[in-house]
């Protein structure tokens, strides 16, 4: 299995791109092609899917992405082309709270998901991509670890309150209470308070 390629983008079409490494050219699916800027030297993460009548490469540009998709294609009814489709729709971290909040509405107005793979897929994977989100812990403010801490005491769910932590990053409260009165007013009103 390839894991992963280094190369030189070589071209880019409207479902994929080529990177050439050592004088091999590889047709990669990607769920944004022009994200990739030709003759710029990259790292594209790999999933091989083999079928009875093809062999296929899709890339992704973080090892996120790349696990989100093999989340998704693990549900029944969730082939490589759809998750590849949801993501180039979505972020990672938009479909990861979607999922952990319950919101089957979002998740059928992706591309090629009906009422029962969008539950089936809520379903299977509410809890399990939490960890995946919380990668950017490292990067997060003291403050700002604080304040998500005294929230989750108050009784609010981690996946909520992880969907928040980017917007509060972009605020430039100095204290752990300033921080926690943003969450709170930030809380309320994407619950119509």
């Amino acid at each position: 299995m390839i894991a992963f390629i280094k190369g030189t983008v070589y071209g880019n079409y409207s479902d994929s791109i080529i990177v050439e490494n050592q004088g091999i050219g590889y047709r990669i699916y990607v769920a944004n092609p022009m994200k990739f800027q030709i003759r710029q030297e990259t790292i594209v993460y790999t999933y091989q899917h083999v079928r009875e009548d093809a062999i296929t490469l899709f890339g992704f540009s973080s090892l996120e992405e790349h696990d989100l998709f093999l989340r998704l294609i693990s549900v029944k009814g969730v082939g490589p082309r759809t998750a590849l489709g949801m993501l180039a729709i979505t972020s990672a971290n938009e479909m990861i709270q979607a999922i952990e909040n319950n919101d089957v509405k979002y998740m059928k107005s992706l591309p090629g998901i009906g009422a029962k793979t969008a539950s089936q897929i809520v379903l299977d994977l509410k809890g399990k991509l939490v960890e995946v989100e919380t990668k950017q812990d490292g990067d997060m403010k003291n403050e700002i670890k604080e304040a998500i801490e005294a929230l989750k005491g108050l009784g609010y769910k981690p996946s909520e309150l992880q969907s928040i932590v980017k917007e509060l990053s972009q605020n430039d409260a100095a204290t752990v209470e300033e921080y926690i009165r943003q969450a709170l007013g930030i809380l309320a009103k994407r619950k119509g308070i």
